[in-house]
């Protein structure tokens, strides 16, 4: 083997273990165990409390409880709450947040979230299209 090709499998071999170092590296617990609370609120297993508040006044403009997901994609300056009201009954509320209204967002209940394992939910209906035969 020359010197050539010797250089260029050393280099592939590193580039190899930085990958795979990468896919092995340890999260801190804390970071696993928020993921993992967070991946619960998105499908409705934590309950909590949202509280939108004026900061000029300091008084409560609206309170929202329940098993309740912040959206993820939500347009700059609103914020949308989707919560589980029952078996397949949902309610999606927006609001709007300016300069002076803000919110804060509480879980009312200790849930269990590992801080070994990653959480991952895979939605049944994303994954498999529906099918309509005629």
């Amino acid at each position: 083997m020359n010197r050539r090709h010797a250089n260029r499998t050393i280099a592939i071999l590193a580039a190899i273990m930085v990958v795979l170092g990468g896919l092995t590296a340890c999260d801190k617990p804390a970071d696993v165990a928020s993921n993992n609370l967070s991946n619960m609120a998105d499908n409705f297993q934590i309950q909590r409390r949202i509280v939108f508040i004026n900061g000029i006044t300091d008084k409560v403009i609206a309170t929202i409880e329940g098993r309740c997901s912040l959206g993820n994609s939500d347009k700059p300056r609103e914020i949308s709450v989707t919560c589980k009201i029952g078996d397949d009954k949902y309610i999606k509320d927006f609001v709007g947040l300016s300069d002076n209204v803000t919110y804060f967002v509480e879980q009312t209940e200790a849930a269990e979230a590992s801080t070994y394992h990653y959480r991952v939910n895979f939605a049944p209906e994303q994954a498999i299209p529906d099918i309509v035969i005629s």
